[in-house]
């Protein structure tokens, strides 16, 4: 009886130690839990990032206005007869 009790708990340790630290375990588990959440930031980033480049590109295929603009502020190009001014801040 003692013996079948020993061999019992033996498969038993076996059992919990394939749970915890055996190939898709626990801690693999939580690891992987901790990768997807990582992950979901950075989607969630470059999303946003995504929406504003999306709306530059709306802005630049709809309206001259902002073809303009970036032309004037980027590559410093204006119109015949216009005198551009560009105001900057002060470094303290």
């Amino acid at each position: 009886m003692r013996l079948l009790i020993i061999i019992l708990a033996a498969v038993l340790l076996l059992f919990q130690y394939d749970l915890w630290f055996g190939k898709n375990g626990y801690l693999d588990y939580k690891e992987t839990q901790q990768e997807i959440a990582v992950h979901k930031e950075e989607n969630t980033k470059l999303s946003q990032r995504n929406q504003v480049i999306a709306a530059e590109i709306k802005d630049l295929k709809d309206g001259v206005n902002a073809i303009q603009e970036r032309a004037r502020l980027q590559y410093e190009m204006v119109k015949p007869n216009e005198t551009f001014y560009r105001i900057t801040k002060e470094n303290k």
